[in-house]
């Protein structure tokens, strides 16, 4: 058999080869199931964003979702299930802001967030209410720093752990405003609500969603917001830069990731479908009950926040001295 006629069979293969790999391409998406992992508790803000999604996703995809909670290790666990998961589009997975902060404070990662994870969207923001207890002195910001300054070290404020968002935006403060205020590590916000209800703790940086019904109850006073603007809940409340307390902005937040490698064409359906999902009204409305807003930042501008956050609370932990729980 000459070079000829190989050189012909080869093509013929190749084209071949090409054809079916097409046809394989075209077949629709979704078959089967599709996994969301959720890398904590059932009930906490990520899986309360993973099932009013999956909800949505199941009837537009016409294939269940199935969330499937993976917690611990600040996130980590969850994850890392994610990234080692075939590139397919039928495990995807929930992240937000607390995983972020957690490759600086563990010693050895399992995966790299930017390199292992592909951003698919951003679903939205969890805003934080700067608060005291109702009968506090402080009747405002300035007040608090002032008492602060005249007793450096004995306020305290509470946070669901080291690391998370109300424990960043204590430290944003304390260096913003010049105080020295000791931070108490609750296990968990709910435990940390509780402890500023009590009186152990003289103030908290907290999730609106925790923090709105004792709020609306008259046990806690709100003072600002670390938002980075005013919150549309809450419009009469001013932000902490408005106040002159520079950099003391942080914002909770959920997206959807797939595992890197995830077609493109995949990546866009999903953002897609998961767009439209949180543009209903009555997505809008839950999430409004969990103290929540809508983002829908696609899969470009996911990426670059994503990269912006991980740097940002990359270098507080490092100058804060925060370590893991």
């Amino acid at each position: 058999m000459n070079g000829r006629i190989l050189a012909l069979i080869a093509a013929v293969v190749l084209a071949g080869a090409s054809f079916i790999g097409q046809a394989k391409d075209a077949e629709p998406y979704p078959t089967k199931p599709i996994k969301l992992i959720v890398p904590t508790t059932p009930g906490s803000p990520p899986d309360l964003v993973a099932r009013v999604i999956g909800e949505k996703l199941a009837p537009a995809f016409g294939q269940p979702v199935l969330v499937e909670n993976r917690p611990g290790t600040g996130g980590i666990i969850g994850l890392e299930a994610v990234v080692k998961s075939a590139p397919d589009g039928y495990t995807l997975g929930v992240i937000a802001m607390p995983y972020i902060v957690s490759p600086s404070l563990v010693a050895h990662m399992p995966y790299d967030i930017e390199r292992d994870l592909a951003p698919i969207t951003l679903v939205n923001w969890h805003f934080p209410i700067f608060v005291v207890p109702a009968g506090s002195s402080a009747r405002s910001v300035a007040d608090l720093v002032t008492l602060a300054k005249a007793k450096p070290g004995a306020l305290k404020f509470s946070s669901g752990g080291n690391g998370t968002p109300p424990h960043l935006a204590g430290e944003l403060l304390k260096r913003a405003a010049g105080v020295d205020i000791t931070h108490i590590p609750y296990k968990g916000a709910p435990a940390g609500v509780t402890g500023l209800l009590g009186g152990d703790v003289d103030m908290m940086i907290g999730a609106r969603g925790a923090l709105s019904p004792h709020l609306k109850s008259g046990k806690l006073r709100a003072l600002a917001t670390a938002a980075p603007r005013r919150m549309a809940a809450y419009p009469d409340l001013p932000t902490l830069v408005e106040l002159g307390y520079s950099g003391v902005e942080i914002s909770d937040w959920q997206g959807i990731v797939a595992p890197a490698g995830t077609p493109g064409e995949l990546i866009a359906r999903l953002h897609a479908e998961i767009v439209k999902a949180i543009a209903m009204p009555d997505v809008n409305q839950r999430f409004e009950g969990f103290g929540m807003e809508a983002a829908g930042a696609g899969p470009a501008e996911f990426r670059t926040h994503i990269r912006s956050e991980l740097r940002k609370w990359s270098k507080l932990v490092r100058d804060a001295g925060i370590k893991a729980d």
